[in-house]
């Protein structure tokens, strides 16, 4: 057995995982001691999707319910390790097949009950009822779940039917984080309506209303948080209130008259109105699989992967960063962020060279025609990326993109649809490729994204030598072993021309001059318990 006490014994890869550019949180200057109270306002720049922890994707909605749920470990943002939470210790078994968890002892849902064994098992059989196609991080990181067994009612053996190495820095997401059982017993649909969440952390909802505002609770006796937060016993804040404010520049006029108090998607051309009042823009950059087009292979010209890899070179990434971003951003230069275990620079791959990429299309016979686009067999070079606004700077990206296309011969077509029918054309496979990026502090997160027991939105047969990889590092113990099968599995993932890379995704947050340790977590996503506001 692998036992953790403490200190950690690490399954998972580590690496140092603290932000890049401008501040990554911490209190403004001369704040004093944290004081206890108020309300803090929050603009959300795109609506939550979902109330329920187990179906949220978007950075925005596990703003908020990260809040509301605890997991049974967390991970250091700073070094990467994995701590206690409602685990208080654990135990792997050699093979990776089973974890054994101990649970604290005094921690308690909401609505009273306590948080046993029993609640996790629970939590993780309602994952299967749920569904990978409402929930597919929850249900990728439970690949091979077998049960849990209820040893006595602090601990829980977690079982597979094969090696999971991934999974114990699964359980310190909030996709797998522990729910009452009234929660558990809910539909997915009934578990998107906030009073049906209830969880053991350290807020609670007050109110939820869909694509509007969420608002969160203190949790009066919360006394069991994460040995990564800033101090112990209850959050300081006393309630949450977020609001969807999905215009940059009434984001940041708010923020700078005093009506909200942090935002999301603090744009470049934003910082000096924010700094002007007295506020810092607050900067890290996401671990996991970076932005990228993901090309559906079954149809359209991304059926050739010599087109596929051809556009690796024609894409100029720094000029989406200066162009539409900023210096908090970076190029992307793999298929991971440089901030994800185990992530191999692969940008000698991904060198912007437009020449190279006509040189290859003209090898596998695609032809320009007399409107400057390419053809093969009567066959235009033509095909749209479906995507979402969940990042405000998606639009001006891919508009700067399908003009550098355009320029290789390539008819790029934009087609903006909203969150709900964005899901559902990628449920059906419905378009040529997707815009997005996925976050996790944990190289599986290709598994997750390109397996062929993952998403797969590739919708593509099998790739036996990336398969294979896949495979082994989710059965891979050995943490220098599994990490170069992660740096292994980048590289071939772009041999297939599976995702074209574009840039980092980084969360810039603007907070006003009364808040006070915003703080990041491993995964960049805003963790509220050690907040607090001045001045009141």
């Amino acid at each position: 057995m692998i036992r953790y006490r403490r200190p950690l014994a690490a399954l998972a890869a580590t690496a140092v995982l603290a932000g890049c550019g401008g501040e990554t949180g911490g209190s403004g200057a001369n704040a004093g001691p944290p004081q206890p109270g108020g309300t803090l306002r929050y603009g959300l720049s795109q609506a939550p999707t979902c109330a329920d922890p187990a179906q949220g994707g978007s950075n925005q909605t596990i703003y908020v319910t990260r809040q509301v749920v605890d997991s049974l470990t967390d991970q250091d943002p700073e070094t990467g390790e994995l701590k206690p939470w409602l685990a208080r210790s654990w135990e792997i078994s050699p093979d990776a097949t089973t974890v054994t968890f101990t649970l604290a002892e005094n921690a308690t849902f909401s609505d009273g009950s306590p948080v046993t064994a029993d609640s996790v098992k629970r939590t993780f059989d309602a994952i299967g009822r749920v569904g990978a196609a409402k929930a597919p991080l929850a249900a990728s990181y439970l690949t091979g779940y077998t049960g849990t067994t209820v040893v006595d009612q602090r601990t829980a053996r977690v079982a597979f039917d094969r090696p999971n190495a991934q999974f114990l820095q699964a359980s310190s997401t909030s996709q797998l984080g522990i729910l009452a059982d009234a929660t558990n017993a809910a539909t997915a649909e009934e578990r998107c309506q906030g009073e049906k969440i209830i969880g053991s952390g350290p807020f609670t909802y007050a109110s939820y209303t869909q694509n509007v505002s969420a608002t969160l609770v203190k949790r009066a006796g919360y006394g069991w948080g994460s040995e990564v937060f800033g101090h112990d016993g209850e959050p300081y804040l006393d309630r949450i209130e977020f609001t969807v404010v999905p215009e940059s520049g009434v984001r940041t006029g708010s923020l700078s008259s005093d009506q909200l108090d942090a935002v999301s998607d603090a744009l470049p051309q934003d910082a000096p109105q924010i700094e002007a009042t007295g506020g810092r823009v607050l900067t890290t950059a996401n671990p996991g699989v970076v932005f990228g087009l993901q090309p559906n292979v079954t149809r359209g010209p991304l059926r050739d992967p010599a087109v596929r890899t051809a556009l690796l070179t024609a894409i100029d990434r720094q000029e989406l960063i200066d162009t539409v971003l900023g210096p908090q951003f970076a190029p992307a230069t793999s298929v991971l962020g440089a901030r994800t275990p185990a992530y191999q620079d692969l940008s000698a791959r991904l060198t912007f060279d437009q020449a190279a990429t006509g040189a290859a299309l003209d090898r596998a016979g695609w032809v320009p025609g007399s409107d400057g686009i390419r053809a093969k067999d009567g066959e235009r070079l033509a095909f749209g990326v479906t995507f979402s606004q969940v990042f405000a700077g998606n639009q001006a990206i891919l508009e700067l993109v399908q003009q550098q296309l355009r320029r290789v011969g390539v008819d790029l077509r934009l087609e903006l649809v909203s969150a709900g029918e964005y899901t559902a054309r990628q449920n059906s496979g419905d378009f040529d490729s997707v815009y997005y990026n996925s976050t996790r502090a944990d190289g599986d997160i290709l598994r997750a994204t390109f397996g062929l027991d993952g998403r797969n939105l590739n919708r593509r047969a099998a790739v036996p030598a990336l398969d294979q990889t896949l495979d082994a590092q989710l059965r891979t113990v050995d943490t220098a072993a599994r990490a170069g099968l992660v740096r292994t599995a980048q590289g071939q993932v772009l041999d297939a021309g599976l995702w074209l890379p574009t840039i980092e995704l980084a969360q810039a947050i603007g907070a006003g001059p009364r808040t006070n340790d915003l703080k990041f977590e491993a995964s960049a996503r805003l963790q509220f318990f050690d907040a607090w506001l001045s001045g009141r």
